[in-house]
């Protein structure tokens, strides 16, 4: 069991590296049911479904020396990660990928700042962008799409219900040597930004849409991704530039990847060329991400 750990390892390093410093190692149900392990720039974190740490597993962590977190997923909720043992490296750090920094910080809650599974996603983003695009990010969290971006010089907005979340996308620009005063800011409900924007005739070259499977606003209304995905593409359509593009992607476990497609189909022209995407290859086999690029 530690030689085959050892070799998904050394396969992601010398795939990703130095570039990247993230990556899965472990994807669920590979070795183990419900148990994943990411690397973190150096540190790992193991994510646990509705079970404890395989004994063996643990061994092969402790026996790396690196800090190693522990996250439990049960019944729906998501823990904040624990060490496993005393943390040798800072809690705040900054990881890359494709050469892109970003800040992550292990006590920011069950997320540390970055969701790996959109590497390639972003890095699709950064190549289709150039200078004097427009690209709207949604439900951004901390603002990695909008990075990429405007790396490219494309100039973003970035939207997400959280003041927090958009002040890390500060961070994370600045990091990149991005001055985030030449980009827009918005805090507030997506599917009302969006009707917004329809309303002014503002149209974007990208839309990212990224939601979260569940989440509720300040006013009590609730967003699934399961019901209200189609309204959402809807929506984003009418902003869409011509000749535009539209990212979109759900982790909803419920939906599978024929019904995505159903859903997005609902919102787009016949004429419309709807791209699907895989997961990145450290995660194989597992599907839950859903990814298809609307092409207009």
């Amino acid at each position: 069991m530690h030689a085959r750990l050892d070799q998904l390892l050394a396969e992601r390093r010398a795939a990703l590296e130095p570039a990247t410093n993230t990556c899965r190692v472990l994807p669920e149900g590979l070795l183990f049911p419900g148990v994943s392990v990411d690397a973190l720039a150096g540190r790992f974190v193991v994510s646990l479904r509705d079970r404890e740490l395989p004994e063996e597993l643990g061994e092969w962590l402790l026996a790396s020396r690196a800090d190693v977190f522990v996250k439990h997923l049960s019944k729906g909720e998501k823990s904040a990660p624990e060490p496993l043992r005393t943390p040798q490296q800072p809690l705040q750090f900054t990881a890359k990928e494709n050469d892109v920094r970003y800040l992550l910080d292990m006590h920011s809650g069950y997320s540390q700042g970055l969701f790996i599974d959109q590497r390639d996603n972003r890095a699709r983003l950064r190549r289709l962008c150039h200078p004097g695009m427009t690209v709207l990010n949604l439900f951004a969290y901390t603002g990695a799409f909008s990075v990429c971006a405007a790396l490219a010089d494309a100039t973003t907005t970035t939207l997400d219900l959280a003041q927090v979340c958009l002040g890390r996308c500060r961070e994370n620009m600045r990091a990149n040597g991005i001055d985030p005063a030449q980009h827009f800011f918005c805090r507030g409900d997506a599917m009302h930004w969006l009707t917004t924007f329809a309303r002014q005739g503002r149209k974007f070259d990208v839309i990212v849409l990224d939601p979260p499977t569940f989440s509720r606003d300040a006013k009590g209304h609730v967003w699934r991704a399961d019901r209200d995905y189609t309204e959402l593409v809807r929506r984003a359509m009418s902003c869409l530039a011509p000749d535009g593009h539209i990212l979109c992607t759900t982790n909803c476990r419920s939906v599978s990847a024929a019904d995505f497609r159903k859903m997005v189909n609902a919102a787009t022209p016949p004429t419309t060329h709807l791209e699907e995407v895989p997961m990145p290859f450290d995660f194989a086999p597992e599907t839950y991400l859903k990814t298809l690029w609307i092409h207009s």
